[in-house]
């Protein structure tokens, strides 16, 4: 990568806070590099990362893909790579700048189902855009999916995040196995989130990564979450932004 970027995928089961964890990122990232380019992804078609960091989304890659598609003349399927040629102008067009970093959401596609074709072009945006970026970071979908269709096939960091439940480490522990064969990565570590009871921490097994911070439950963000504030609001000192510090820091990142 041209600019020595360095990407941080965010992965785990859904509503074990992907989400929060990958705007605290976002957020420390801007307070500790104000002079770098940070790119914030929303990858998950639940479309939730634009609120945590407080923007505005009116189009999305999913609205380019389409569109872009509709205009074929011929009506034949076009590669991923020949839309991305296409459409490299109206990317930087749909991205929405915000003081301090950059935001792109992939959409939800609105017939149910596979994202097969959304993903692939995911895939083709990240690599194109990661030559023009400090940083990367990528709230990914709930599950397997993208790192099975290797919409993330070249990061430098790979963050799984859990809850303190079974299925919880169970999905983050498939998720590195497949990432092992699929995925180019540098470092890998779990998260545990949402603990909210400390006697349990000696039971959470997360094999083969390790665990870069544990996160108990936090209150500051749920009140502001319901408020529909910014992780811009929420205090430095909370739960969450500290274990993303933490985890951070741990990564080299910080």
């Amino acid at each position: 990568m041209e600019r020595d970027t360095k990407i941080i995928a965010v992965a785990g089961k859904g509503g074990v806070g992907k989400t929060s964890i990958s705007s605290a990122f976002v957020r420390l990232l801007t307070e500790a590099y104000p002079q770098a380019r940070i790119l914030a992804i929303d990858a998950d078609p639940a479309v939730g990362l634009s609120t945590a960091l407080g923007v505005e989304v009116t189009e999305t890659l999913d609205d380019i893909r389409k569109s872009i598609v509709a205009s074929v003349e011929d009506g034949a399927p076009r590669e991923a790579i020949e839309l991305l040629a296409e459409a490299r102008y109206r990317i930087f067009d749909t991205m929405v700048e915000q003081q301090k970093f950059s935001f792109l959401a992939i959409g939800r596609p609105e017939s149910a189902g596979c994202y097969c074709k959304v993903n692939a072009y995911l895939k083709e945006v990240i690599n194109l855009l990661s030559h023009d970026f400090d940083y990367v970071v990528i709230d990914g979908e709930a599950g397997i999916e993208q790192i099975n269709r290797r919409v993330m096939e070249k990061v430098t960091h790979l963050v799984l995040i859990t809850d303190p439940s079974r299925k919880g480490t169970q999905v983050i522990s498939t998720i590195k196995k497949v990432a092992d064969e699929l995925v180019m990565y540098d470092r890998c570590g779990a998260i545990v989130n949402r603990v909210t009871d400390e006697s349990l921490i000696p039971y959470i097994r997360v094999e083969g990564m390790d665990v870069l911070a544990v996160i108990p439950g936090d209150r500051a963000h749920a009140a502001n979450d319901i408020q529909g504030l910014s992780v811009f609001q929420l205090p430095a000192d909370s739960p969450v932004m500290t274990g993303a510090r933490q985890a951070l820091e741990k990564l080299d990142i910080l």
